[in-house]
Order: structure tokens, then C-alpha cells, then sequence
């Protein structure tokens, strides 16, 4: 099998990789990342929340859908000083890449969009990667974000297609998509990956790396998530993800689409160093660090700069071998 890049895999060929011994797998996903990337480096990004709560989406997992009682607060769009402030306090931290999330079903063509594009802009001098996850864009408005200076854009798929309508109603697969495609449009690299533990079978967790490795570009950057449950979701009861299948989607990730970061996201709180070695043996190379992910908890940057230290690790310096973005 040709394991170099390619954008015609099989849900066959997945199947086969996703469901051999995992430290088969692992190996053969350590090889493939050592040909591609520099292992002993990990992209630090942060995540901030500029504008909390009050989304008019049902996404089953989310705390900060307006329609669930889950005790987050709904807040206005922060200032651009202050998200400048904690932007630069990220840097020096050792953070490269800077995302800024709304939670907006879609961006709106408003005053607050024009403040968004503003904070873009702010960040983009600071000297970092800049990236937001605001919800739907059409193409004017990733056009725009791109012009201010943007260089990524969040927009998960979260499942499969065919699991997707028992997470979330209020907008389609489709959608998603769409704004991907605007994205691309943009000549904005794509921030995409997906959230296990939802409920899903295995199968939808391999029908949504397929999505992603079939794209006529892979995702440059490819978070895998673990659900974090959250009392007044309606996920709040579902288990800890197993460690086991979070080295199983990184790997296999990995395998399919060997030069992107591969991210490990949510639910990085409730694992050991130990288990966030093995995730990073297995291809990850990118994490967000910061005591927040937007509403749920993550380790501190000083926890996380001393896991580099007793591994061996650096952080990724910015825009290093990546497009840059007129």
C-alpha cells in the first residue's frame, strides 16, 4: 500500500488500518510521522472564547447551546484589547497559534464581525498564527477574514455524515461543508478533525477520517477530540473515552494524512502524561494549551511545558513550512 499523499483512500483501507493491533498500528503511524514531520516538536495553540454562551444550535455535546442548563454564563464579544492581552500573554507562554471562537451558528455580516476582523488583524502583528471558529461562512466573509490577515479556520465535521442527525438538527452535514469549501476558496488553511465518544460506532469514527482523507486537500490541521461531558447536555452522562481509542483515531489519522498537525484537543485534562506520550509516539503533533477550551478545563501552560521538558519536546515555531496566506 502506497502510504504516501493521497486523497483516494478506501473506507476498506481504513477499516484495515483503524482495527490492527494498536501497537502495530502505533508503529507503523510513529514511521510515517518521522518521515513527514520532526517529532520532537508539538504545535501550542491557544483557544480563546471571545464570545460565550447564548448559541441557538442544539449540538448534543455543547455547554454553550442556549437551549441546555449547564451554568455558563452567556457573554457579550469580548474588546479586542483585551483579547490582544491574552493573546500576547499566550505567546509569551509559548503559544504560536492563536484561535478566537465565537459561539455563532454563522458569522453575521455586523458590527461585531467588524470587530472580529479588527482582532484578526491585532493578533496577525503580535506575530502569530491566527485562527477562528465562528460557525458558517459564506465566501465574502472568509474572503474578508483572509484579506485581515487570518490563517486557519475551525469548522469540525464532529462525526460521521451518517451519525451527524442524531447529534445535531439545526444545521446539515452539508453546511459544514459548504464553509470548508469557502474556506479553501479563501486561501485559508483548514482547521477539521471531529469528536469521539458521542455515541458513535467505530465505523462512524472511520466514515468521518474518510470525509477528511478524501478532500482534494487534506485539512492542514486535523484536532481529535474526546467528549468532555457537561451536566445539562444531553451527552452529560456518556463515559470517559477510552486512551486506547484516542491512540487508535491519532494513528490512523496519522497514516491517512501524513502532513497535517494532527491535534490533540479536548479531554487532554483527564489523561496522564504517560497516555499523552503515547498520543504523541502515535502522530500527534499539535496541542492547545491553556487552562480553558473555550468553556471546559485543559492543563495549565506550565504543566504542559513540563511534560516537554521530561519528553523531549519543543514548541513548533509559527508559520514554519506552512503556506503563507495573501
Amino acid at each position: 500500500m502506497n502510504e504516501g499523499l493521497r486523497n483516494d483512500w478506501t473506507l476498506e483501507e481504513i477499516y484495515e488500518i483503524y482495527n490492527q493491533p494498536v501497537l502495530e498500528l502505533v508503529y507503523r503511524a510513529a514511521h510515517i510521522h518521522r518521515q513527514y514531520n520532526d517529532t520532537g516538536e508539538v504545535q501550542v495553540c491557544t483557544l480563546l472564547s471571545i464570545k460565550t454562551g447564548g448559541c441557538t444550535e442544539d449540538c448534543a455535546y455543547c455547554p454553550q447551546a442556549a437551549r441546555y442548563h449547564t451554568g455558563v454564563n452567556v457573554q457579550a464579544l469580548m474588546k479586542k484589547d483585551e483579547v490582544l492581552e491574552y493573546a500576547q500573554k499566550a505567546k509569551d507562554a509559548g503559544s504560536t497559534r492563536f484561535c478566537m471562537g465565537a459561539a455563532w451558528r454563522e458569522v453575521r455580516d455586523n458590527r461585531d464581525f467588524d470587530k472580529v476582523i479588527e482582532m484578526v488583524k491585532g493578533v496577525n502583528e503580535l506575530g502569530m498564527e491566527v485562527c477562528c471558529t465562528l460557525g458558517m461562512l459564506n465566501e465574502y466573509q472568509a474572503a474578508r477574514l483572509a484579506e485581515a490577515g487570518l490563517y486557519a479556520y475551525n469548522h469540525n465535521l464532529d462525526t460521521s455524515s451518517e451519525y451527524y442527525d442524531e447529534i445535531i438538527t439545526t444545521r446539515t452535514y452539508d453546511d459544514r461543508l459548504q464553509t470548508l469549501e469557502n474556506v479553501r476558496k479563501a486561501g485559508v488553511s483548514v482547521c477539521c478533525g471531529g469528536i469521539i465518544g458521542l455515541g458513535e460506532k467505530k465505523e462512524d469514527r472511520m466514515k468521518m477520517l474518510h470525509t477528511l482523507c478524501t478532500m482534494p486537500e487534506h485539512p492542514e490541521s486535523v484536532p481529535i477530540n474526546a467528549l468532555v461531558p457537561v451536566q445539562g447536555t444531553p451527552l452529560a452522562d456518556r463515559p470517559r473515552v477510552d486512551i486506547w481509542d484516542m491512540v487508535r483515531m491519532i494513528a490512523t489519522a496519522r497514516i491517512l494524512m501524513p502532513a497535517s498537525m494532527v491535534r490533540l484537543s479536548a479531554g487532554r485534562a483527564e489523561m496522564s502524561v504517560a497516555e499523552q506520550a503515547f498520543c504523541f509516539m502515535a502522530g500527534a503533533n499539535s496541542i492547545f494549551a491553556g487552562e480553558k477550551l473555550l468553556t471546559t478545563p485543559n492543563p495549565s501552560f506550565d504543566d504542559d511545558m513540563a511534560m516537554f521538558d521530561l519528553l523531549g519536546l519543543k514548541p513548533r515555531e509559527a508559520f514554519k513550512d506552512e503556506k503563507v496566506v495573501c
